[in-house]
């Protein structure tokens, strides 16, 4: 049941970490990105965003390729929330809303629903990776390593990685690798390598707004009329 959750999770690998404005520092630490992520957290409180995730299965040479809008809404008062509209190829909505996850997938009327439980935090090793995310806290789930500085969409980044602590994601997710934009420190590219194979999946994000006004509404599961609702079990 736990790798299902994570399942559902990964599709929704979230990395964010609230913007301020970054000082124009030429050679970054890891002791730097981390003051400067425990800085923006602060301020932190809700984000949208364009997402394009890519799988890449090596061994096929297959790669696919979904695309849709992210809603993310950090209260850590009365819980994180967070909600996917995935528009291409295929429409599909993904809800975590307290301890509760959803998939709705409205081409066959279905939601199956997910209670995390105690399993929550261990799912948010991926939901809730980075955003709103002092750099502490960070440390705590993993062994971060400086890469180096990159270009994405014409933007300086700094790269991280990351080596997950758990033996359970561990047996998910062999490391990540995460670019933050230097600008604003919110995450322009995560890169998530399978454990035991040579598989990894890219996410992508632009059109990022940080702090905008997102009604209550979108994060309450209301699905239409006649919805199947479905448990997994096992």
């Amino acid at each position: 049941m736990v790798r299902k959750w994570i399942g559902a999770a990964l599709v929704v690998v979230a990395a964010f970490a609230s913007a301020h404005a970054a000082q124009n520092h030429g050679n970054w630490t890891l002791e730097m990105v981390l003051h400067q992520l425990d800085s923006a957290a602060k301020g932190f409180h809700s984000l949208t965003a364009d997402v394009e995730r890519t799988k890449v299965t090596v061994v096929v040479n297959d790669k696919s390729t979904e695309s849709g809008q992210l809603y993310v809404h950090g209260d850590k008062a009365h819980g994180d929330k967070m909600r996917l509209d995935l528009t291409k190829p295929d429409p599909r909505t993904i809800l975590r809303n307290g301890d509760n996850l959803y998939v709705y997938t409205p081409g066959l009327k279905r939601v199956e629903e997910y209670d995390l439980g105690k399993n929550r935090a261990l799912v948010d090793e991926f939901l809730l990776l980075g955003f709103g995310t002092p750099g502490k806290e960070l440390e705590k789930s993993y062994l971060l390593t400086m890469l180096g500085e990159e270009k994405i969409d014409n933007q300086k980044a700094v790269l991280l990685e990351l080596t997950p602590k758990s033996e359970k994601v561990r047996d998910q997710i062999a490391k990540i690798h995460l670019w933050l934009d230097e600008s604003s420190w919110l995450p322009v590219q995560q890169k998530f390598f399978e454990t035991g194979t040579q598989d990894y999946f890219i996410v992508h994000y632009s059109n990022v707004v940080r702090n905008p006004k997102i009604h209550e509404g979108r994060f309450k599961p209301h699905w239409p009329k006649g919805t199947q609702k479905i448990h997994p079990q096992g």
